[in-house]
């Protein structure tokens, strides 16, 4: 139990005195996770909405993919994504391997079919009523689209949240096609499972306490927004 407290103890230090190596990792996760997420919201949403709004031949057999997906391995999606940035594979000559971008993909990846299907079960839960009453009072396709958004908005902020959480704590994709390399891919989880393997278990707790603060933000901002 002193190793632990003496480690969280270290770990404030560290945080304290701005140590360059832990704030390298959180600078890569914080904008490896806005980029994905930015792409997986402005795609996973609009789909999501589509595939729990209308009804077309194949939508079953399609939700069935999407809610599969939602258990996707991140060391296959880094697998997926690894192939196809090598230089063996179709996007080899962009030289995207080991790098902040091939991240940034593999989770984009990650996190699209969790917004996704999170958006549809919303749309789903929306009273059937809604569409039909907007329609009798005038209103045109972009109107009912925008107010069935609004109706299902905290649906929505909590499809980014689940999604954002994944995001933040996977490490499969970061390790196979980040490489984990200091000062340029490293992230926080990889940081973590590195540096505790290294016996550094101070730095493994700064990263895991800074982890705990974006994630108590998260869900901060969530509440305020509920109330807004």
């Amino acid at each position: 139990m002193d190793f632990i407290l003496k480690g969280m103890g270290q770990a404030l230090m560290l945080l304290i005195q701005g140590d360059p190596e832990t704030y390298s990792a959180v600078g890569v996760t914080l904008y490896v996770s806005s980029v994905s997420m930015a792409a997986s919201l402005l795609t996973g949403i609009p789909a999501g909405f589509i595939l729990g709004f209308y009804d077309f031949r194949g939508r079953k057999s399609l939700r069935l993919i999407v809610d599969t997906l939602l258990a996707l391995p991140t060391v296959f999606i880094g697998l997926l994504v690894y192939a196809l940035v090598s230089s063996r594979g179709p996007l080899g000559p962009l030289g995207l391997l080991f790098s902040v971008p091939a991240i940034a993909i593999g989770q984009t990846i990650l996190a699209f079919p969790v917004v996704t299907a999170l958006t549809a079960t919303a749309v789903e839960g929306m009273d059937r009523h809604l569409r039909p009453t907007l329609m009798s009072l005038g209103a045109s396709r972009r109107q009912v689209v925008k107010s069935c958004l609004w109706e299902v908005r905290y649906g929505l902020l909590a499809a980014g949240v689940t999604a954002y959480g994944r995001v933040m704590t996977e490490v499969g994709i970061s390790m196979m096609v980040g490489g984990n390399i200091k000062w340029h891919t490293r992230t926080i989880t990889t940081a973590i499972a590195l540096e505790t393997g290294k016996g550094m278990f101070e730095t493994g707790i700064a990263l895991g306490m800074v982890l705990l603060f974006i994630a108590f933000a998260v869900n901060v901002s969530l509440s305020f927004l509920r109330r807004k």
